[in-house]
């Protein structure tokens, strides 16, 4: 008798709608999209569009003062490549203060854009939090975000967060972008539908040199209106202008790459007549968007670089237009995978 009984339930649970345990696509229109960040680099947006990819989520901000090194460029390139664009805040608040002042911070970086897809929360490292504060925190960003943009917004989440830790209240108000990996549909959590699937982080675009994350989308992600997004009172505590001293073997292309902005901005900031003719020594004024990247010690013919957390060989190759044999060899490294952060590495100056 047991035996039978659990033939039925086996039999029922294996007809039994798959979104009853699943949480599913709001709508069945779906578009190819990509997120992206500064450890993407250089992203060919043409290409990626060729490859069929309609939107794409950039990062903009993280917590309380960094700027994402390649926001205004991905966001640039994308639009005028004629993407949907989204963006992102990692969000690391650990009280209501400190998830105002992120939320004040993030419309700051974004004012004067106009996305297309609602802004996303990226609230995923929650240190000693209770489960109760993430979810006033989550909320306070939210709403105070909402109130300063004046656009709708999104919770980017993972499966096990969006089922264990972010509360079906929560789910209620705000929709999901929910991660998920190897699987065709995301298992069920405190939301019934997504309006964004990532199903990858190791997916391949032409156009960008490495792995990037891989999305779906509904048409639910997009914003009722194509309205700017207001300048933020605040936001001339986040974009200012500072001297750089040009280095010998600097080019403005090297400079605007490390201080996140444009060859053109660099030109019209300073009054420069000839892009291709800086000097050592010479003063250049740059726009601080966030922290520049590790500056270089530049040599006749060499870069002297400092490996800081996270880099590769490989990301260095493509960043200075290398390849990693050659930074090998010219540096003696026996295991390509092994770099030591502080560590000087000499690179080719192909600038």
């Amino acid at each position: 008798m047991r035996l039978k009984t659990i033939l039925m339930i086996t039999l029922i649970v294996a007809f039994l709608p798959i979104s009853v345990f699943a949480t599913v696509a709001s709508s069945s229109t779906i578009y190819e999209g990509i997120d992206v960040s500064n450890w993407q680099g250089y992203i060919n947006y043409e290409e990626v569009r060729n490859s069929g990819i309609d939107v794409v989520y950039i990062k903009s901000s993280q917590g309380t003062n960094i700027i994402d090194a390649y926001f205004r460029i991905n966001y640039n390139n994308a639009k005028a490549n004629g993407l949907k664009v989204g963006f992102y805040h990692f969000l690391t608040a650990r009280n209501e203060e400190e998830a105002i002042e992120q939320a004040d911070f993030f419309a700051s970086v974004i004012s004067n854009t106009t996305p297309d897809c609602k802004l996303a929360m990226d609230f995923e490292v929650f240190g000693s939090l209770s489960i109760e504060e993430i979810n006033t925190i989550s909320e306070i960003f939210l709403e105070r975000l909402k109130e300063k943009t004046g656009k709708e917004v999104i919770i980017y989440s993972n499966a096990s967060d969006a089922r264990d830790i972010f509360s079906a209240s929560l789910s209620e108000k705000y929709p999901l972008w929910i991660a998920e990996y190897g699987i065709e549909v995301p298992s069920q959590t405190n939301w019934e539908f997504w309006e964004g699937f990532q199903y990858t982080s190791r997916g391949e675009i032409d156009g960008i040199r490495g792995f990037v994350d891989r999305d779906r989308f509904t048409n639910d992600i997009f914003l009722n209106d194509s309205v700017q997004i207001p300048e933020s009172g605040n936001s001339e505590n986040f974009n200012q202008d500072r001297e750089y001293i040009v280095k010998r073997g600097n080019t403005l292309s090297s400079i605007a790459r490390m201080y996140n902005t444009t060859v053109r901005e660099l030109v019209i900031l300073n009054k420069i007549q000839n892009p291709n003719l800086i000097f050592p020594g010479e003063e250049v004024l740059v726009p601080i968007n966030g922290n520049p990247q590790n500056e270089v010690e530049y040599q006749t013919n060499h870069i002297i670089y400092t490996v800081e957390a996270g880099d590769t060989l490989s990301q260095l190759a493509l960043r200075f237009k290398t390849t990693v044999a050659d930074i090998a060899k010219l540096n003696n490294i026996k295991d390509i995978n092994l770099i030591y952060v502080g560590e000087k590495l000499k690179i080719e100056n192909n600038e």
